[in-house]
């Protein structure tokens, strides 16, 4: 069986039973106001304006048996895994590892790591600790997928140009076919969304297809009665 999606720049026929969902760093720090991304003077708020549709496609791909993956950035407590570019990047008080208003910036187990309540896995989903940006560097991701045998990612989180980009571009390299939706998808910056969801679709769709929450959920069969066009 398969189903249709429409998107952009052609529509997708996806097969359930060899797709998956990945939920790309929905953490504390990044969307909460008061955490790390807010006392870098970001506008959490742009951010947390997916949170409604990505509830909404959990909610649908659980209710279809389709598997939901969450990653989390994220370091040892040791820092063994933090390579010096990426520390040397940071600015001062503000390194991984450093104290921050949720606990040690960027470091597996402290509050500001954890996701938001809004988008907490269910036991027995899979949760990827991932030490860069792609979801496929230094994880076990491409393993859990393909012994699941899956082809197809439906890929959503923050954010739209870094950690969501990465990972949509590992997975093509990969061989996976990759759709993304876009309002599943947010970033501190309006013109960096736009054209990361644009240069996804670029060329025919050079690294997937995007598409939005409703126009998967229709396509599975799990619109909800008043949900948004």
């Amino acid at each position: 069986m398969t189903v249709t999606i429409d998107a952009e720049p052609a529509a997708v026929s996806l097969d359930p039973a060899r797709s998956a969902l990945l939920v790309i760093d929905m953490q504390r720090d990044f969307l909460e106001p008061g955490g790390f991304g807010e006392s870098l003077g970001n506008n959490v708020a742009k951010l947390r304006a997916a949170i409604a549709p990505c509830a909404r496609l959990m909610q649908a791909m659980r209710a279809v048996g389709v598997p939901v993956l969450h990653t989390r950035e994220g370091h040892r407590p040791g820092l063994e895994d933090v390579h010096p570019e990426k520390q040397a990047r940071c600015a001062p008080g503000r390194k991984i590892g450093d104290s921050g208003p949720m606990g040690r910036i960027l470091v597996r187990g402290e509050a500001g790591h954890d996701f938001i309540a809004e988008l907490y896995p269910l036991p027995g989903e899979s949760v990827i600790d991932k030490p860069g940006k792609g979801a496929f560097y230094a994880t076990d991701l491409d393993l859990l997928l393909r012994s699941a045998g899956i082809e197809h990612l439906i890929i959503c989180g923050v954010t739209t140009e870094v950690c969501v980009h990465t990972t949509v571009r590992e997975a093509n390299d990969r061989g996976y076919r990759v759709l993304v939706p876009g309002d599943c998808c947010a970033s501190y910056f309006d013109e960096f969304h736009r054209v990361g969801l644009a240069m996804i679709s670029a060329q025919g769709g050079i690294f997937g297809a995007v598409t939005t929450a409703n126009a998967i959920i229709d396509a599975f069969g799990g619109r909800q009665n008043g949900d948004d066009a």
